[in-house]
């Protein structure tokens, strides 16, 4: 399968590291103008010359922009008005026992997760409509169905990602934009090695924390290890391109199997 998204233009939110940079990096191998965004103006473009250099001759800008903002948002939109991919990336995630998040805590966590994407979808959908193409995809987590006791703030965040897709997927239909949740599992990031060491220790060698960290913590992944980034990247190029024209409104699983359910 050839996916060729020359002359589409991408935005990904919170991509200047992690998974967004590698959903990024397989959006340009794929031909579209990528925008790498992020809130470190020295990271953001960084990341942009890391795509660049793997992708001699890609079109790669970099915007610096806090998307957790409503003012982010709009001098996101005075640069990039319009867009043919919305990828809603930006989220952040940490261990809390629920007893102990705070209001202050738990309002970050939606402005982030849920009110980051809500924004992007309502400034960039209305044009995609208008054109008639478009696709928004947002990034969720195998959280949203299986809420994690260690982090129950990050999980009922995605928990809403997943209806606020379903929502703007009603408002484009007959359109041609398709609106998607990606449900990612558990991704072999910077921060999820940050994470592991807070649940199995720092003693170990990675191979065995990540093993350690698989049979104990996330035991139902049935690819049993850690999703590379670029793994997601494939699928989102995937539903960004003319092949998944019929997929819309969906919860799409890219979790490893991790989700013990023959639906999302």
């Amino acid at each position: 399968m050839n996916i060729d998204l020359s002359n589409r233009r991408a935005l990904v939110s919170g991509s200047s590291q992690g998974i967004g940079l590698a959903i990024a990096t397989e959006l340009a191998r794929s031909g579209a103008s990528v925008v790498v965004n992020g809130r470190s103006a020295d990271k953001t473009r960084l990341a942009a010359a890391s795509i660049t250099d793997q992708l001699p001759g890609a079109d790669v800008t970099a915007v610096t922009a806090d998307l957790a903002t409503a003012g982010g948002a709009e001098a996101l939109y005075d640069l990039v008005p319009d867009l043919d991919i919305l990828v809603n990336n930006l989220g952040i995630f940490g261990v809390r026992p629920v007893l102990e998040i705070d209001d202050d805590e738990w309002r970050r966590y939606f402005e982030v997760n849920v009110l980051s994407a809500v924004r992007l979808t309502r400034i960039y959908l209305a044009g995609m409509v208008e054109r008639g193409w478009g696709r928004v995809l947002n990034i969720a987590s195998d959280s949203a169905v299986v809420t994690p006791v260690e982090m129950v703030h990050y999980g009922v965040t995605k928990t809403a990602l997943l209806a606020a897709t379903r929502g703007f997927a009603k408002a484009a239909a007959g359109s041609g934009v398709t609106v998607n949740s990606v449900i990612v599992g558990p991704t072999h990031t910077p921060g999820v090695e940050t994470f592991v060491a807070d649940l199995v220790g720092d003693d170990l060698p990675w191979d065995q924390a990540e093993q350690k960290f698989m049979r104990e913590h996330r035991p139902n992944s049935l690819i049993r290890r850690l999703i590379e980034p670029a793994e997601i990247g494939k699928v989102v190029v995937y539903l960004s391109s003319e092949f998944a024209s019929v997929t819309t409104g969906g919860a799409i699983r890219a979790d490893g199997g991790y989700v013990d359910s023959i639906l999302p």
